[in-house]
């Protein structure tokens, strides 16, 4: 495939804390990937060294097959969003959308013409005249969108640039997002640690935890197919049990769980063999929950109506806490907190995690934590 932007082992440091570790992936032409993880994983600093704003302590960041790692940022084919859009309070939405064109002797005729297609993409043709203090958050936002991509750069970077919306328009500007990305086919870089949107926009997702690519997968991988507990557990609701692999047959597992009940799961990519320890993975909704028969013994603790979905929280004998959800207006069990009851889950529906392993070649004892490292690099941006 095309690739725009190439990490070749790309590593920051700030003093001895390490922000990112050997970051290595390529991100394609016209590919919504998003970089989501929790604060201090690394995200936003592999964001700004891809912009320039940082420059890597090794490896290469590579743009359209130049090595631009020394590159500063205004020599970059490549446009950021952030959460402030900092657009000129004095000037049109025209004028906004039209400053880089200009800022580049960019002839009047096809100013006007590149402003009127992005105009009209991002749906702001009826308030060009209007100021950024006229306009509502999503306006404004799409108003900075089209300003970025008014030049047509090989990427855009956007750095949570929902934050500041409120959830409804949030969700809203998700699915626009997605719409004008498609429409004007430039690569877009998304920056978020908000799981519902990377989901939703993504093409493919890069799950980042401290300082390391946990995985890289279209949102259905990521959810469905999780290769790490990390990834598992960051991304939507998790049911996460010990397990030890006790049998193999053709494509399955067969692992036991909590007092040697016997559930059956797809062999895993990681190699599991009769022996191996492991942790069972099963989503909310993948869970069968009945008064009785074959499965894992549970309590019920609690159950809460959530429109389509009951939210069930259930209890193991071992106090292992677990999610199901059940239909609202389907059939089920008669619910009462405190009794007994069983789950059970179809092999595709369950996923076997490896055991957390050391984080070689990194040597987690030189990371100093994060509060720490910010003490002495306060200005740094993690």
């Amino acid at each position: 495939m095309d690739s725009v932007i190439t990490l070749d082992h790309v590593s920051k440091r700030f003093g001895a804390y390490v922000a990112v570790h050997e970051a290595h992936f390529d991100i394609q032409r016209g590919e919504f990937f998003s970089m989501l993880g929790p604060s201090g994983c690394g995200k936003t600093t592999t964001l700004r060294m891809i912009a320039g704003f940082e420059q890597p302590s090794g490896g290469r960041i590579l743009l359209e097959g130049q090595d631009v790692s020394r590159v500063p940022p205004y020599q970059r084919n490549v446009n950021t969003v952030f959460q402030h859009y900092a657009l000129f309070p004095h000037m049109s939405v025209r004028d906004n959308v039209a400053f880089g064109p200009r800022s580049k002797k960019a002839p009047e005729a096809e100013v006007a013409k590149r402003v009127d297609e992005l105009l009209s993409v991002t749906r702001l043709t009826q308030f060009a005249a209007r100021k950024p203090a006229q306009l509502s958050g999503g306006q404004q936002q799409r108003v900075a969108l089209a300003r970025a991509l008014v030049n047509y750069p090989s990427a855009l970077l956007l750095d949570e640039p929902l934050g500041a919306l409120d959830l409804k328009l949030r969700q809203a500007m998700q699915i626009e997002l997605k719409r004008i990305q498609r429409e004007v086919g430039i690569t877009f870089i998304y920056v978020t640690h908000d799981q519902e949107e990377a989901l939703t926009m993504s093409d493919r997702i890069a799950v980042m935890n401290e300082g390391l690519v946990e995985q890289i997968g279209s949102p259905e991988d990521i959810y469905h197919s999780p290769a790490r507990v990390f990834v598992a557990n960051f991304i939507g609701v998790a049911n996460l049990l010990p397990a030890t692999v006790v049998g193999e047959m053709e494509n399955r597992l067969v692992v036991s769980l909590e007092g040697d009940v016997r559930m059956e799961t797809a062999n895993p990519a990681w190699g599991a063999k009769p022996g191996s320890k492991g942790t069972m993975m099963i989503r909310p909704e993948s869970l069968y929950f009945r008064e009785s028969g074959k499965g894992l013994p549970v309590r019920l603790t609690a159950a809460a109506f959530s429109g389509p979905a009951i939210r069930l929280v259930l209890t193991t004998g071992s106090g292992i806490e677990m999610i199901a959800h059940v239909p609202s207006d389907g059939p089920r069990p008669v619910l009462e907190p405190g009794r007994s009851y069983v789950v059970s889950w179809d092999p595709e529906g369950a996923r076997l995690l490896p055991p957390k392993s050391a984080r070689s070649p990194l040597d987690m004892n030189l990371r100093p934590t994060l509060e720490l490292a910010q003490q002495f690099y306060p200005n740094s941006v993690v």
